[in-house]
C-alpha cells in the first residue's frame, strides 16, 4: 500500500486548492459572429467616385481613415459649431452617458463577488432563559451578553457561474457603450441633416421670393397693356392668379422651416425662444471630396448598433452559463473570529474569545423545474440575440448601399437639374423679351416662369441631397472607429 509523507500532502494542497476555485465555467464561450463572407456593399462593385458635376466628382476611398470629427470635411465653421453645441449640451447625450456610467458601476459592482465579504458586528442582547429546556423547573437569573467580532464568507465559483455573471454585466455595460457611441453619432448626423434642411428651405423661399417679385412685375405690365387695350382682361387675370399661386406656397415653405429650426434648437439643447443661428448659405457648404468607405468587416467591428447587437449577444452568451451553473452544486466558505461576554468591559479578554470555520455544500434537488425553464429560457435568449445580430448587421449593409448609390444617382441627378434650370432661364429670358414687344402671349410667359420656379427650386433640393446623402453614408458607416471600448477588461484591473 503507498503511503504519503505529510509534507508531499501539503505540497498538494494548494495546486489542488488553485484548481477548485479556478474550476471551471460552463455554459458556451463568446465568440463575435463572423462578418458576412463579402467585399463589398452593393451588387456591383464599387466605382471609383462619383460623376463629376460642375467641377466637383466624390471619390471613394476604399478602408480609408474615417475622421473622427466627419462633419468638418463640409468645411463650414458654423456648421461646426452647431454640432460642437449640440454634443455639449444635448439631454440625449448626457441621458446616454449617464446610462453608460451607470452599468459601467453595475458592472463592477458585480465582480465584487470575486472577493470574500468581511463584515464587523457588534451587539447586546438582554436575555432570560428557561431552564425546561435543561429539563428543569429552575429559572436563570435575566443577564445581558455583550458581543462583537468580524465575520468572511465566499462563495467558491466552482462551476464558473460567478464568473459567468460577472461577464454579462460587463457586457451590459459594453451595450450602452455602444449606444451611447450610437447616440453621438446619430446627434451629430441629425444636426447635420437638419442645417442642410435649413439652408435648403431659406434657398428655397428666397428664389419663390424672388420669383413672386418677377410676377408681380408681371401683373403690373399686364394691367397697363390692359388699360391702353394691348391686350385682354383674361391674360391680366391669368397673371394675377399665377401670382397669388407662388405666394401660396410660400407660407408651407416658411412653415417648414421654423419646424426645422424648432427641431435644431432641441438638437442643440435649447428652446426655440433660445436659439441663436448664424445665417448658413447653402452656398457655403464645401461639398466632401474624399469619402472613406469601410470594408465591411471594418463595419461590423465599428458601427454602434451592431457593437450594441454584439455585446447583447455576449451576455445572452454568459446568462446561459450563469443558468446551468445555477444547478449544480454550490459551495461556499465562511469563518468568525470574536468575542462574547457577559460584560462590556471584558469583551476580548482571555476566555471570551469565540470562533468558527463552517463549509456548505448546496445542490439543488427538486425547485418545480424552475432551474432547467430558466435555463431553457437563456438559451432562447441567445437564439434571440443571435438573430438580432444577425439582422442589424443586414440593416447596417442596407444603409451602407443605400447611401452610396444615392451619391451616384445625386451626382446624376444634379447636373440633370443644372442643365434642366439653365435651359428654363434661357427660355424665360427670350418669353421675357418677345412679350415685352408683343412677339408672344401672356400664356407662354407665364409657362415659363412656371418652368423656371420648378427648376430653381429642384435645383436647390438636388443641390442639398447630395450634401445630405454624403452624411448620410458617413452615419451608415459608423463614424470614426474608436478601438476597444470592452468593460469586462476594464472591470479586472487590479
Amino acid at each position: 500500500m503507498l503511503r504519503f509523507s505529510p509534507t508531499l500532502r501539503l505540497r498538494a494542497l494548494p495546486p489542488l486548492l488553485g484548481l477548485l476555485l479556478a474550476g471551471c465555467a460552463v455554459g458556451p464561450d463568446y465568440h463575435r459572429p463572423d462578418a458576412p463572407p463579402v467585399d463589398r456593399y452593393t451588387a456591383q462593385p464599387l466605382p471609383a467616385g462619383t460623376a463629376s458635376v460642375a467641377g466637383a466628382a466624390q471619390r471613394f476611398v476604399v478602408d480609408g481613415a474615417m475622421p473622427e470629427q466627419w462633419w468638418t470635411t463640409f468645411g463650414n465653421a458654423e456648421l461646426d459649431r452647431r454640432v460642437d453645441t449640440a454634443l455639449r449640451h444635448s439631454p440625449s447625450l448626457a441621458a446616454a452617458q449617464a446610462a453608460l456610467r451607470q452599468a459601467q458601476e453595475n458592472a463592477r459592482a458585480a465582480g465584487a463577488v470575486r472577493f470574500p465579504a468581511v463584515d464587523a458586528n457588534a451587539g447586546v442582547t438582554r436575555q432570560k432563559q428557561s431552564g425546561a429546556a435543561f429539563g428543569d423547573t429552575f429559572t436563570f437569573a435575566p443577564l445581558t451578553v455583550y458581543n462583537a467580532g468580524v465575520s468572511v464568507s465566499y462563495g467558491i465559483d466552482l462551476f464558473g457561474g460567478t464568473r459567468r455573471g460577472i461577464e454579462a454585466q460587463a457586457a451590459l455595460a459594453d451595450v450602452q457603450q455602444a449606444q451611447a457611441d450610437a447616440t453621438w453619432l446619430t446627434l451629430a448626423a441629425n444636426v447635420i441633416t437638419a442645417s442642410l434642411q435649413e439652408a435648403s428651405l431659406r434657398e428655397q423661399v428666397r428664389a419663390t421670393e424672388a420669383i413672386a417679385d418677377s410676377q408681380r412685375d408681371s401683373v403690373r405690365i399686364a394691367e397697363r397693356q390692359q388699360q391702353i387695350g394691348a391686350t385682354s382682361l383674361a391674360a391680366t387675370l391669368a397673371a394675377r392668379s399665377e401670382l397669388a399661386a407662388t405666394e401660396a406656397t410660400l407660407p408651407p415653405l416658411r412653415a417648414r422651416l421654423a419646424a426645422t429650426r424648432n427641431q435644431l434648437a432641441t438638437y442643440l439643447g435649447s428652446t426655440p425662444a433660445q436659439l441663436e443661428l448664424a445665417p448658413l448659405p447653402l452656398d457655403a457648404i464645401a461639398l466632401p471630396r474624399d469619402i472613406p468607405v469601410s470594408l465591411p468587416s471594418r463595419l461590423v467591428a465599428q458601427r454602434p448598433d451592431i457593437r450594441a447587437a454584439s455585446a447583447q449577444l455576449h451576455a445572452a452568451t454568459a446568462e446561459v452559463g450563469v443558468a446551468t451553473a445555477a444547478m449544480l452544486p454550490q459551495i461556499t466558505l465562511s469563518g468568525s473570529a470574536g468575542s462574547q461576554t457577559v460584560h462590556a468591559g471584558e469583551l476580548f479578554s482571555a476566555g471570551s474569545r469565540a470562533w468558527s470555520l463552517g463549509l456548505g455544500l448546496t445542490q439543488p434537488l427538486f425547485h418545480g423545474g424552475e432551474l432547467r425553464h430558466r435555463k431553457r429560457a437563456a438559451e432562447a435568449g441567445l437564439d434571440k440575440a443571435l438573430a438580432d445580430w444577425q439582422q442589424t448587421v443586414l440593416v447596417a449593409f442596407q444603409n451602407v448601399a443605400d447611401a452610396l448609390q444615392a451619391l451616384q444617382y445625386d451626382a446624376d441627378g444634379l447636373a440633370a437639374q443644372l442643365a434642366a434650370e439653365d435651359a428654363a432661364a434661357q427660355r424665360l429670358a427670350l418669353a421675357q423679351r418677345q412679350y415685352r414687344v408683343g412677339a408672344t402671349g401672356y400664356l407662354d410667359l407665364l409657362q415659363a416662369q412656371r418652368d423656371h420656379q420648378h427648376a430653381r427650386i429642384a435645383l436647390i433640393q438636388a443641390r442639398t441631397a447630395r450634401l445630405a446623402d454624403t452624411a448620410a453614408l458617413y452615419a451608415a458607416l459608423g463614424g470614426s472607429w474608436r478601438g476597444d471600448t470592452s468593460t469586462e477588461a476594464a472591470i479586472r484591473k487590479p
